[in-house]
């Protein structure tokens, strides 16, 4: 076994050991968020802190018929991030 494996044993293991290191989130209608993970809990509801917030949205030109992707991003100091609205989370990348 390694470390990691001993550690982990549940899923939300891998949200504890990331627990005041930036992580990745995404959420529900093209939401992306990147901050430092300060709290969470069984429904995955999140307090992130120094956070990046990058939404999508898909336009069509009515002109062309194109598809107009926008991202508009933003940064915020701390962060509540209710847990059905998550569908993903990354943990930082760690090398070792």
């Amino acid at each position: 076994y390694t470390i990691l494996q001993i550690i982990m044993e549940e899923p939300l293991d891998l949200i504890r050991l990331s627990i005041d290191e930036r992580i990745y989130v995404k959420c529900r209608n093209d939401r992306e968020l990147r901050g430092k993970l300060h709290a969470y809990d069984q429904h995955l509801n999140m307090v992130l802190g120094d956070v990046e917030e990058t939404v999508t949205s898909h336009e069509i030109d009515e002109e062309t018929d194109e598809e107009i992707v926008k991202k508009a991003t933003r940064t915020v100091g701390m962060l509540f991030v209710r847990g059905d609205v998550v569908v993903l989370v990354s943990p930082p990348l760690r090398t070792s």
